[in-house]
């Protein structure tokens, strides 16, 4: 049976002590096959690191990610934020390409006073923008990756995550389950629910599904208010939502080729039991096929 779906941890295990550059030789030691590299409180690695970093995750068979700084927002009333913002993604791509992440996670922006459509104008805009600096420096090989995001103030429902992905070539989205639930105020519950959520993105995007495109997603149990996401918790906590075996079970019956990321707390010991319970998962399918 074959694994259709990596599991990593985002950022350096907790268990990992030494050079970000050797963490895909930790990673594949403990049994995971996916890393998300942090830039989220700015690009700091350099060329000559970020190239040891994908030759390690290529000898590893590790697959990279990358997420973004946080200080984006492709949809600012101010143009000098919106500037910085589309240069912390330029700067990002070029990373990208050196540590050979195969998406770039980012949140696209907030409302603020606009509505949700003139924000989500306001964040194609930028993205052309964004697209032509790219192409006048040589940057090539990047997909961007917008994330559906947790607070009700952000700009990133599932729906509009969709929207920009069908607007650019170069963009795939990222699936924060824990966002889309949260932000949903508790919406994810039973397996009908993930199933929803996978028609909705086969039926917006093409190539995604049946095991022509992999589906970027983040984990993570979830505390959340009125206003949207406020606490992530480990999967222990099973009074948070939502929940994971009816995700895992989805997508194995869609056959969908994924990367789950882990965000609880414990980091690569909950990834190892997110990929353990999809196992187990496998084994289930292969007997009743018997």
């Amino acid at each position: 049976m074959k694994n259709k779906i990596k599991f990593g941890p985002a950022g350096n295990p907790l268990g990992f002590n030494g050079q970000t550059v050797e963490v895909c030789d930790y990673i594949r030691g403990i049994g995971l096959d996916a890393y998300e590299y942090q830039a989220t409180y700015g690009v700091r690695i350099q060329k000559q690191s970020g190239l040891k970093l994908a030759e390690n995750a290529l000898d590893n068979d590790i697959r990279v990610s990358m997420h973004a700084p946080y200080y984006i927002n492709l949809s600012a009333q101010k143009e000098d934020v919106l500037e910085r913002s589309i240069e912390r993604l330029v700067q990002s791509a070029r990373a990208a390409e050196w540590i050979g992440a195969y998406r770039i996670v980012f949140h696209p922006g907030f409302y603020t006073k606009y509505t949700p459509s003139q924000a989500l104008d306001r964040c194609k805009g930028a993205i052309n923008e964004l697209l032509e600096k790219l192409d006048s420096r040589g940057i090539k090989k990047f997909t961007f990756a917008p994330e559906t995001t947790g607070k009700r103030s952000q700009l990133g429902s599932l729906d509009e995550i969709i929207d920009i992905c069908q607007s650019f070539d170069h963009f795939n989205p990222t699936i924060d389950f824990a966002h889309v639930h949260a932000r949903g105020r508790g919406c994810i519950k039973w397996a009908d629910d993930y199933h929803r959520i996978m028609v909705k993105l086969e039926d917006g995007l093409d190539g995604l599904g049946g095991g022509k495109e992999v589906l970027h997603c983040h984990f993570t149990r979830i505390e959340y208010t009125d206003a949207g996401e406020r606490k992530h918790h480990i999967l222990t906590e099973t009074e948070y939502g939502p929940p994971l075996e009816p995700l895992l079970e989805a997508l194995a019956e869609c056959g969908w080729d994924a990367t789950i990321i882990c965000e609880t707390p414990f980091l690569e010991k909950d990834a190892l039991v997110m990929k353990q319970n999809y196992q187990d998962i496998l084994e289930k399918q292969h007997v009743n096929t018997e």
